[in-house]
């Protein structure tokens, strides 16, 4: 398979007892090992208001994870539209590609401040799912709410916290139509005043939409003919739904003349089944404090996760997840990657694994190179 490209989406995670400084050293460690490894692309994410995730600002961390790299192109998974301007986001991007021109992707979504709105209505999904499992076997999960999530008072202090008083976020394709303006140096007010971001126009940088449904931002990102990032690990139910809403609603651009698909999956490899499974322990733990919108708690040691009292109500607030997550050898993890990317057809897989030590989480992404390079 090595000519499906794997990438990293990282979430500069803190692990039990460490810190947010050994958190970044270890990412910026990390996309060095990876680009040594052979992946294609570094991405971090961009979360706020967790204590265990020191991923605030892809564009910092991105400047930083440039000077320390040469070849691995590198980019947000997402920056959040929701709090953020076109403009800023253009003239951030447009700094660090400045000096280093060609190696970045701009992933934008649509979370960060935004509050719950009515979908898009999206297209039926092609790809058949009978008994929980896609024609090839792979896991699709029922559906998880966000209502009680999306509801959370955490979340509307998020909001708070990141918009200006009285700010309200603009409509999420008529701020992805004014990044495109703004780095094509195309862009004009509706009274037709032009504005031109220096630096940021002219960027030589790769616009990604993510999405985890084929609603609005697969709409968005196949009207637009650009490239899209679907979370298998975020929301495996609706993974299959995200694709075939992309590929419904693409339309051949001077960016694309057919669809490109990147899929993300969560993974953690050892040399045997069971090393991987111990190291895999505290994840269960880190999702459901994510799920209760706690905000991600630094990631546990399997120790501490063994000690965690669960309810009925916590498993089946992480069943989805911990059900999707691929675990195990490399072959073992490998032969589920494989089965990932036929499901959806997927162009690129994009890996996202946390272990509690570093160490393990560095040797995880090496044996998984070195396994896919075989296949």
């Amino acid at each position: 398979m090595p000519d499906i490209p794997l990438g990293v989406l990282d979430l500069v995670p803190i692990s039990s007892g460490s810190t947010a400084a050994d958190a970044l050293r270890n990412s910026i460690d990390l996309a060095q090992q990876t680009e040594r490894f052979g992946y294609a692309r570094y991405w971090f994410a961009e979360h706020h208001l967790n204590p265990g995730v020191a991923g605030t600002s892809p564009a910092v961390v991105l400047a930083l994870t440039a000077s320390a790299t040469s070849t691995i192109r590198l980019g947000s998974g997402a920056v959040q539209l929701g709090h953020r301007t076109a403009l800023s986001t253009v003239e951030e991007f447009g700094l660090i590609d400045a000096l280093h021109p060609g190696r970045f992707d701009l992933g934008l979504g649509r979370s960060g401040g935004r509050p719950p709105g009515q979908p898009t209505a999206a297209p039926a999904t092609v790809t058949p799912v009978v008994d929980g499992r896609a024609p090839n076997g792979l896991v699709i999960p029922p559906r998880f709410s966000f209502e009680r999530l999306l509801g959370s008072p955490r979340i509307a202090l998020q909001r708070k916290l990141l918009l200006l008083p009285g700010a309200e976020s603009q409509d999420y394709a008529e701020q992805i139509d004014d990044v495109l303006g703004l780095l094509a140096g195309t862009y004009r007010s509706p009274e037709g005043v032009e504005a031109h971001a220096v630096p940021g126009e002219g960027a030589d940088v790769e616009v990604w939409i993510l999405g985890s449904s084929g609603g609005r931002s697969a709409e968005v990102a196949g009207a637009r003919g650009l490239r899209f990032a679907a979370n298998y690990h975020v929301s495996p139910a609706t993974v299959l739904e995200a694709v075939d809403g992309y590929r419904a609603f693409f339309q051949p651009s001077d960016f694309l003349d057919k669809p490109y698909v990147s899929v993300s999956a969560d993974v953690v490899v050892a040399e045997d089944e069971e090393k991987a499974h111990e190291l895999a322990t505290g994840y269960a733990a880190w999702v459901r404090s994510i799920r209760t919108a706690e905000g991600a708690i630094e990631y546990p040691t399997p120790e501490q996760a063994r000690a965690f009292e669960w309810s009925e109500e916590d498993r089946e607030l992480v069943r989805d997840r911990v059900d999707t997550r691929f675990v195990g050898s490399p072959g073992r993890v490998a032969d589920r990657l494989v089965q990932l990317q036929e499901a959806p057809g997927a162009d690129e897989l994009l890996i996202t694994t946390i272990t509690r030590d570093h160490a393990d989480r560095v040797r995880s992404y090496e044996l998984l190179a070195q396994e896919w390079s075989r296949r």
